[in-house]
């Protein structure tokens, strides 16, 4: 139905075990990488962004799209270089998951950054317009406000405080 570097939108015929037939739109989207930042206090790096789909200002763990063939880990730890202006010292896998298996096709990956040197530079006022370190308790309090709802941020805190 329509396609560009973003999105693939197609509908596809499916028949159920018990017969039932129907169409169904699916969407593919690329790969994505997040990275969930810790410093030594267990504290998280978080961004503060417009999300003009639901027109809300949430909080985020940086991320975004991985680059063709872009090793993943590199892709995350660019993508918090580039929104925040902090570098990760390391980068493990935490967990891949899919966000909305039902009709969408997009493979998220999270991973943890223990520790992170500051390289000076002020994130681009489109990417964050605020960038701060949280506990981890109150970052799951933020959670529980309604502050954090992106998928990747709750499964990333989420994950963060079974590993502290």
């Amino acid at each position: 139905m329509d396609e560009n570097r973003h999105i693939q939108l197609e509908t596809v015929d499916i028949e159920l075990p018990d017969g039932v037939r129907f169409t169904q739109y699916v969407a593919k989207m690329p790969r994505c990488a997040m990275t969930l930042v810790l410093n030594d206090s267990h504290q998280v790096l978080l961004m503060r962004r417009h999300r003009f789909i639901i027109d809300q200002w949430v909080w985020e763990v940086p991320g975004g799209y991985v680059d063709g063939a872009e090793d993943v880990a590199v892709a995350a730890a660019r993508e918090v270089e580039e929104e925040t202006g902090w570098r990760p010292t390391s980068m493990e896998h935490l967990v891949t998951y899919q966000p909305a298996i039902g009709t969408l096709d997009q493979p998220q990956e999270i991973y943890l950054a223990r520790g992170a040197t500051s390289t000076g530079s002020v994130p681009d006022i489109n990417e964050a317009e605020e960038v701060r370190w949280f506990s981890l308790g109150e970052a799951e309090a933020m959670i529980g406000r309604g502050e954090i709802i992106g998928a990747a941020t709750v499964v990333g805190i989420y994950g963060a405080l079974t590993l502290v």
